[in-house]
């Protein structure tokens, strides 16, 4: 592969190492172990940064970037600048569900609308360090959409695969900055093969294949802004949406490096993940006390969410278990439901994926496995505007009328008697 060049300083990164066995290897386009086959992980040697160093940072998730995989001086780069989203008091939301304190961190904020923008920021500055000139990707819509923009904007070339059937407003907002779409007839476990072939054939960098790594990286910023902008204290507990599993574990690494780094207060924290019924491998294998995820074929409306064979499903395990959380789905009518109760109570219109988190965290509480008095962080991954037909048979006129004063108090007066 192109990666075989010299490597750059990355920052307080000095290598890849493997989740399983710990062998190292060079900061280079890999992805599995040499030794044992298991995932890769970014290595970092101890470091120091305060609250003012990256307060007087950039208005963005660069602020970290002393945290991150990258070449140093990334802040001043022209980019999309992704993060620093709004984390969101969400009182009428806690109210409607008889729970004190509940916070959303809104991603829908970021160039793209998703979090994405966050892990192919990082997966495009090591493209770039490693001499990829064409950027790729399989996705399941939100990653396409960000893979898709970040290249328009580096002027590098995009290849993106996503399953055929996914919502048309992914489409469209993928196909939009000219790089190529590839549709594919099967579901995202089908893309992801597919583009492990092309990955190895060609030589193009697959933010989530070959430089899986440093793209993983990129969501920690999630779990650094959640303490930075609650005051630099730690949540008593996140509720993450579950597709592969990564965000949930790299949230719970940032807060972690935090500790370990002086920057917030040591405490207990849980950490609770949320499924859609018609793809949960893993909250399944969380039920039934598994440690081994046991794939399937996804069939819900959350169709970021519907990765049949979670990558990263084992170590989300660890870190619900760890953590005291849980792992826990819900159905796609319960789905439509949270994003409308979201929207309804904050006036945040969450995708499925926010939807999902919503409708979980209600059944958490349901079930009595979340204390109502904690303080959680909800995390809205995505803009409703991508998933319109999940609400539209739904969301509609309340009534149609002529354009006559009587005809409207007529059923004005009935809707609200």
């Amino acid at each position: 592969m192109t990666s075989q060049t010299t490597t750059p300083s990355l920052g307080a990164a000095y290598a890849l190492k493997c989740r399983e066995c710990g062998a190292t290897t060079d900061l280079d386009a890999s992805y599995a172990c040499v030794e044992c086959f298991g995932p890769l992980e970014v290595a970092y040697v101890p470091t120091v940064v305060s609250r003012e160093e990256i307060e007087a940072g950039p208005n963005s998730m660069w602020r970290y970037e002393s945290l991150l995989p990258v070449v140093p001086g990334a802040g001043g780069r022209p980019g999309l600048q992704p993060g620093l989203t709004k984390l969101v008091r969400a009182d009428n939301l806690a109210a409607a569900l008889g729970a004190k304190s509940v916070w959303v961190k809104d991603d829908s904020g970021n160039p793209t609308h998703s979090f994405k923008d966050r892990v192919v920021a990082v997966a495009l500055e090591n493209a770039r360090r490693l001499g990829f000139e064409t950027i790729a990707c399989a996705s399941t819509g939100n990653l396409a959409n960000a893979v898709a923009a970040a290249a328009a904007r580096a002027e590098l070339k995009s290849v993106v695969f996503v399953p055929s059937n996914l919502e048309a407003g992914k489409i469209v907002t993928t196909a939009v900055y000219g790089g190529t779409l590839v549709a594919i007839d099967g579901n995202y476990d089908d893309v992801n093969r597919l583009c492990c072939e092309v990955a190895a054939a060609r030589d193009w960098g697959f933010v989530n294949v070959n430089l899986r790594p440093y793209y993983a990286e990129g969501s920690k910023t999630v779990g650094f802004e959640v303490a930075e902008q609650l005051g630099w204290r730690l949540p008593d507990a996140v509720v993450s949406p579950v597709a592969s599993g990564s965000l949930l574990t790299k949230v719970d690494k940032a807060f972690r490096e935090f500790v370990g780094l002086g920057l917030v207060a040591d405490r207990p924290y849980q950490v609770f993940g949320a499924q859609a019924t018609g793809c949960s491998p893993v909250s399944q294998a969380f039920a039934a006390g598994h440690d081994v995820i046991r794939p399937v074929k996804p069939d819900t409306i959350a169709k970021s969410l519907a990765i049949g064979n979670p990558a990263d499903g084992p170590y989300a395990l660890d870190v619900v278990r760890r953590t005291g959380g849980a792992m826990a789905d819900v159905m796609d009518a319960e789905v439509v439901e949270g994003i409308s109760l979201l929207a309804r109570t904050e006036g945040i219109f969450a995708e499925t994926a926010g939807g999902v988190v919503v409708a979980t965290y209600r059944k958490l509480l349901r079930e009595g496995l979340i204390d109502p008095a904690a303080e959680v962080v909800l995390l809205n991954t995505g803009d409703g505007l991508k998933t319109l037909d999940a609400v539209a048979p739904t969301s509609g006129p309340t009534f149609t009328i002529s354009p006559s004063y009587d005809d409207f108090e007529n059923h004005y007066s009935e809707v609200t008697a």
